[in-house]
């Protein structure tokens, strides 16, 4: 197996990765769960990721792989989504029978965040056409070495089922779940802190 070089994304490659994480979230149950309609998905998501991913840019925690068959953004200790922006998309675009649903969702990711320092994992995906060829690890195990550089703990919800069993290989423990009225199940994972490889 060739080894896959994974990189951090300049903020002028901000559209590149937008565009993949657009791709992989197109089936997410969650995502489309909140942005039902192909029209509004397409419209809304690259804001979204802006709102929920952006601040990466600025530690340099924004990965892709070489050929940006995917894509991670990591926030680090301190630093936090935009909720203000993602409310606000969510509220305007998402199907108003769906709302108190959503804000019972982003009231129990506030409390399932953990309480110590630690990165936060909002967006990772693959080019579809990509997935299943190892890339989401590579991104993984980049990003988890600098966690363990820095003997911090990893968090993250995976909006996806199919998705836990990478993130259990790379030492998430699940928490818990998430879930309430139509929507699907969000799951919280922590990594605790581990040391680093020498």
């Amino acid at each position: 197996m060739t080894s896959i070089a994974v990189r951090s994304a300049s903020r002028d490659e901000e559209s590149a990765v937008s565009a993949v994480i657009v791709l992989a979230f197109a089936t997410d149950p969650m995502t489309r769960w909140s942005l039902g309609e192909a029209q509004t998905y397409l419209a809304v998501m690259p804001d979204l990721i802006r709102a929920f991913g952006a601040a990466a840019y600025d530690s340099d925690s924004a990965y892709v792989s070489d050929d940006f068959g995917a894509a991670a953004l990591w926030l680090p200790p301190g630093v936090e989504p935009d909720i203000e922006t993602l409310g606000r998309l969510i509220r305007k675009n998402a199907d108003p029978a769906i709302l108190p649903d959503v804000d019972a969702i982003f009231e129990a990711m506030e409390r399932y965040h953990p309480k110590v320092p630690h990165w936060y994992l909002p967006l990772i995906g693959a080019d579809p056409a990509r997935q299943g060829q190892g890339i989401g690890s590579a991104l993984m195990r980049h990003a988890l070495a600098r966690c363990d550089r820095e003997g911090a703990a990893a968090y993250l919800e995976s909006s996806n089922p199919r998705n836990i069993p990478l993130y259990q290989r790379h030492g998430f423990e699940i928490l818990g779940t998430i879930q309430t009225g139509s929507s699907p199940v969000l799951t919280p994972m922590l990594r605790p802190p581990q040391p680093a490889a020498s």
